[in-house]
């Protein structure tokens, strides 16, 4: 584990425990980032075929120093992550009809008030610990690789894909962002041909998960905490940075940035993107909100983001 000392300079107060998730999930981000590497995976694979190309002006092409930064659930994904996890395991039998039941209040509940409850969110990590407790790291890593066909892939916002080809098409990282399990949201990272993911890590000892976080959940500062520390690690340049999310929680992280993006946005954060004049960009009603330089390949991702969020919505009024 990283010395504390790998952290740069802070604009806002983050305690210990913030500080240990989020260098906790750089470390691992950056040692399956090069894993993946070493094996030769494609960067830009399972991305053919996006619509559009990017304005000229931003990303700016052939920038070392810039990476781009994107929340997962309800940015990236429609619902959360450990939602659909939970799924998957409940089909393998790993827990019980009443604890998808759980699961299932829990996604309600985050669907329709489009905001993260702090209570909500540590119930689902606390089932989600007690359910992988004495389960090998690699079985997970299998297992998710197979909730992901099953649960997740058709619920990726085409617009924000486009947003992260963008990216990776001028040459930088993409990472993900996220509280879910640093192994889920790496699967999704690779599946999206992504650079890898930030995210909770959870305590393993000989490849075996003992029920226990590393820090605390990457959630809120510990997310700029984690986001500092792979800037650091990485020799980036925060200022030339993008960072992208629908809530109000990661305005840590996006302040960090010099291109922050409100996606999909909860009212508190619309609000403050409004304030400081960051561009918003919301797919779930096709509304064109963008602010001038966002990549024109977002544009026509928005109309099948819109779509989809309205088959969805018609399904839950049958």
């Amino acid at each position: 584990m990283a010395a504390l000392g790998w952290l740069t300079p802070r604009r806002r107060s983050a305690t210990a425990r913030s500080v240990l998730a989020g260098e906790a999930s750089a470390e691992a981000a950056r040692k399956s980032s090069q894993e993946q590497e070493l094996q030769g995976l494609e960067g830009l694979e399972g991305l053919e075929g996006l619509p559009g190309e990017a304005e000229p002006q931003f990303p700016v092409h052939g920038d070392e120093q810039a990476a781009a930064f994107f929340d997962l659930d309800n940015t990236v994904m429609q619902g959360a992550a450990l939602f659909h996890f939970g799924r998957g395991l409940y089909k393998r039998k790993f827990f019980e009809t009443r604890d998808l039941a759980k699961f299932a209040w829990q996604q309600a509940w985050f669907r329709l008030a489009g905001v993260e409850d702090p209570e909500h969110m540590q119930e689902a990590r606390d089932s989600a610990l007690s359910i992988v407790k004495g389960h090998r790291v690699a079985e997970l890593m299998t297992i998710g690789e197979e909730i992901y066909d099953e649960y997740m892939a058709e619920r990726i916002w085409p617009g924000t894909r486009a947003l992260a080809q963008a990216h990776l098409d001028a040459g930088q990282k993409v990472w993900l962002v996220t509280a879910a399990p640093v192994e889920i949201a790496t699967v999704i990272a690779r599946r999206l041909g992504l650079t890898g993911a930030l995210g909770t890590v959870a305590e393993s000892v000989d490849g075996v998960y003992t029920g226990k976080l590393v820090g605390e959940p990457l959630h809120g500062p510990a997310k700029a905490e984690a986001v500092r520390a792979l800037a650091t690690a990485e020799g980036l340049d925060l200022s030339r940075c993008a960072a992208y999310s629908d809530s109000h929680n990661d305005i840590p992280m996006l302040s960090l940035v010099g291109h922050p993006y409100a996606i999909n946005p909860d009212t508190k954060l619309r609000k403050h993107a409004r304030q400081f004049d960051w561009r918003l960009r919301d797919y779930r009603t096709a509304r064109k909100a963008a602010k001038v330089g966002l990549p024109a390949a977002a544009g026509v991702g928005a109309v099948a983001g819109g779509t989809a969020a309205a088959i969805a919505l018609h399904r839950r009024r049958r």
